[in-house]
C-alpha cells in the first residue's frame, strides 16, 4: 500500500475518532444539563430560587439549545420579582427574566408561555407607586404582548381579558379625576354632569372602552364561566354610561352592567357547588 493512501486512512481514522469523542462530549453535556434541569426544578418547587436559577443558568450553558431549562430559569428570575418594588435588584430580577423570556422567542417566536410571561411581567411591573406616564409605558408594553399572545393563541381566554382588564385600568382614573373635577364622587349616579365633559372623554375614551368590552366578552365566549370577565364587563359597562347624554340609554347600560354582576355571582356559586360536590366524591373514593 502507498505511503500517501496509508497517511489517508489514518487522517480518515482520527476524524471519526474525534467526532465520536465530540458526539460522546456533547452526548455527555446534555446529560449534565438534564441532570441540572432536574435539581433546580426540584429547588424551585421548594422555592429556593437562588439554587434553581444557578441550576437552569448552569443547564443552558451546557446545552444553549435546551429551551425548557432556558424557560424555567427565565420563570425563576421573575417568580422572585416583586411588583411595586423599585429596588435595584428587585429591577435587575425583571430585566433578567424578560432577557431569557426574550431569548425563547427568538428561537421559538410562537412559544405562548414566554409571550404570556413577557406580557404578566410587563403588567406588574405597571403596579406600585410610579409616576402615571411610566405606568401608562408599562401598560401599553403589556397590551402589545398580549395582543401577539391572543394573534398566536386565538382561543387564550387570558389574553383577551387581560386586554380589557388594560383598558380599565386607563382608563378608571381618568374618569375618577373628572369625576372630581366636578365634585362627584365615585358612588354618584350618572352620567357626568358637564356635557362638554361627557363629549371630550366620549371622543378620547369611548372607543377604547368599547374595545375594552369586545376583549372582555371575546374571553367569556372562550369561557362562559368565566366570572373575572364578567366583573370587568360589569365595571366598563358601568363607566360607559357616564359618557352617554341620553337618560334612557345610560339606564339601559347600567342594566347591563346590574346583569353581569348578577352572573358573576351566580357563577362563583356553580363552581362553589362544583368544587364542593367533587371534594364530597373524592372523600367517598378515599373510604
Amino acid at each position: 500500500m502507498k505511503l500517501c493512501t496509508l497517511t489517508k486512512l489514518r487522517t480518515l481514522s482520527l476524524v471519526a475518532a474525534v467526532g465520536a469523542l465530540a458526539l460522546l462530549s456533547t452526548g455527555c453535556e446534555k446529560l449534565k444539563a438534564r441532570d441540572n434541569l432536574n435539581k433546580g426544578v426540584q429547588a424551585f418547587k421548594s422555592a429556593k430560587y437562588n439554587a434553581a436559577v444557578e441550576h437552569f443558568k448552569k443547564a443552558t450553558d451546557l446545552d444553549p439549545d435546551f429551551g425548557v431549562a432556558r424557560l424555567y430559569l427565565a420563570t425563576a428570575y421573575m417568580s422572585q420579582y416583586i411588583p411595586g418594588a423599585d429596588s435595584p435588584e428587585n429591577m435587575q430580577y425583571a430585566k433578567a427574566a424578560e432577557s431569557e423570556f426574550q431569548k425563547v422567542l427568538d428561537r421559538e417566536p410562537k412559544n405562548t408561555l414566554a409571550i404570556e410571561s413577557l406580557a404578566s411581567l410587563h403588567y406588574n411591573e405597571a403596579q406600585g407607586n410610579q409616576p402615571l406616564e411610566q405606568k401608562l409605558k408599562k401598560l401599553d408594553e403589556a397590551a402589545q404582548w398580549y395582543t401577539k399572545l391572543a394573534e398566536t393563541d386565538s382561543n387564550s381566554k387570558t389574553a383577551y381579558y387581560s386586554l380589557g382588564v388594560i383598558t380599565w385600568a386607563k382608563w378608571y382614573p381618568r374618569l375618577m379625576e373628572a369625576r372630581r373635577e366636578m365634585g362627584m364622587k365615585p358612588e354618584d349616579p350618572g352620567p357626568l354632569k358637564d356635557k362638554k365633559v361627557r363629549e371630550k372623554l366620549r371622543t378620547e375614551w369611548l372607543s377604547t372602552v368599547d374595545k375594552g368590552i369586545q376583549n372582555l366578552e371575546k374571553a367569556l365566549s372562550i369561557d362562559p364561566e368565566y366570572d373575572e370577565a364578567m366583573a370587568y364587563l360589569n365595571l366598563l359597562h358601568r363607566e360607559r354610561a357616564d359618557l352617554l347624554d341620553d337618560p334612557a340609554e345610560y339606564k339601559k347600560e347600567i342594566e347591563v352592567a346590574d346583569n353581569y354582576v348578577q352572573k358573576a355571582l351566580d357563577t362563583k356559586k356553580i363552581k362553589a357547588e362544583r368544587a364542593a360536590q367533587q371534594a364530597a366524591k373524592g372523600g367517598i373514593k378515599a373510604e
